[in-house]
């Protein structure tokens, strides 16, 4: 007999933990598939660690305000997760942005995002010809590796039943349509089945694997293939944070599991993209399998020095290499728009996909009201 829950979560990223606690908080009967051996350890452990507070959506005027809006309670609810205070910056270069140094403050005081002009000491790191201003700003990075601890911690003192490596590959229809659903759970090379009431699919750039392998359409997805270098930087730019905007330009940020800073640049961050459906849905994951190709830490360096010159005195020491998936018309106005989706052939199961790790909160009234109909 197949074990039934209320709920079940596909993945064990951020989403998935902290909407899987959400719902046996309200008193369901839980359980979590992860295909990894750990939570939190893919897209949710390679990327910039950044916790948004609204500064890098000029061009999004609801992302940045929802950034606003969710910054304090990401803060306070995972305090023991955020690192040291790190002095963080943002700086307009002065050919090529999207937005001019004017313009950033104006859209700061739109959406309340305190500012401050930076210390001489990091003005002077800059090259004053490339960039126009630079300011010290109120944001913050979390350690992936302190929140991946904190929640499996949290899951556990929950109760949610937690499975890790196993693989989801299909949610089923019972003989009604208001019976429950059965998952075809994949363990080595075991076979296993499950039933829930309703299915949160969490797996990011998987979602369409669960879609067809589930008999249902696929959704239209852009992934990259993305690299974050890893880099410890010179003394002067050890104690620091700096983003460029508004453009094909880079940040160097803090990365507290490997006690480094990440380099990503928004020209040679992304070496391959593609887009489901136009081309046949397959594991993206396979390009990593194959191999990662190339680093390209050499031109992200040559181009940052342009702006920071010390940052050439870096030393590289790896490379993040992860998928990021994003709706297509995020490519559009920079949004970041969270999907939250019941599928119409298949009312049980809801997709799932987020993209900044600290507006999970956006998504629990609508997830409660989806699940009251």
């Amino acid at each position: 007999m197949a074990a039934q829950f209320d709920a079940a979560v596909v993945g064990g990223g951020v989403y998935g933990c902290v909407l899987a606690l959400h719902l046996r908080r309200a008193g369901r009967s839980v359980v979590l598939f992860e295909q990894a051996n750990a939570l939190a350890s893919r897209a949710s452990f390679a990327n910039q660690a950044r916790v948004h507070n609204g500064y890098h959506y000029p061009r999004s005027f609801l992302t940045a305000l929802r950034s606003r809006v969710n910054y304090p309670r990401f803060l306070a609810e995972y305090a023991d997760c955020i690192a040291a205070a790190v002095p963080m910056h943002y700086a307009i270069a002065r050919r090529g942005s999207s937005v001019s140094a004017d313009q950033f403050v104006r859209f700061c005081a739109r959406i309340g995002a305190e500012l401050w002009p930076a210390d001489d000491s990091i003005e002077q790191q800059l090259d004053r010809d490339m960039v126009e201003a630079v300011f010290a700003v109120r944001e913050s990075v979390f350690d992936a590796e302190r929140l991946a601890a904190r929640l499996t911690r949290d899951l556990a003192h929950a109760g949610v039943e937690v499975r890790l490596g196993t693989r989801v590959e299909a949610v089923e229809r019972l003989a009604e349509a208001s019976d429950p659903v059965e998952l075809r759970v994949r363990a080595g090379d075991a076979v296993e089945r499950s039933r829930a009431r309703v299915v949160l699919g969490c797996t990011y750039a998987r979602t369409n694997q669960l879609l067809v392998g589930s008999g249902l359409p696929p959704l239209p997805l852009k992934h990259e293939l993305a690299e974050l270098v890893l880099l410890r930087p010179p003394e002067p730019l050890c104690a620091f944070g700096l983003t460029v905007m508004c453009g094909p330009f880079f940040s160097l940020l803090p990365f507290p599991p490997r006690r480094a800073h990440t380099l990503s640049h928004v020209r040679y961050t992304p070496h391959h993209e593609w887009v489901e459906p136009a081309q046949r849905v397959a594991d993206p994951y396979l390009r990593l399998q194959r191999g990662t190709p190339p680093s390209r830490a050499v031109q992200m360096l040559q181009d940052a020095r342009r702006y920071l010159p010390a940052i050439a005195g870096s030393e590289v020491v790896g490379s993040l290499f992860e998928i990021k998936t994003v709706l297509p018309e995020s490519e559009v106005d920079d949004s970041r728009p969270i999907l939250l989706r019941r599928s119409p052939e298949l009312p049980q199961l809801i997709t799932v996909m987020g993209s900044k790790i600290d507006n999970v909160y956006d998504l629990l009234e609508p997830l409660d009201a989806l699940l009251a109909n």
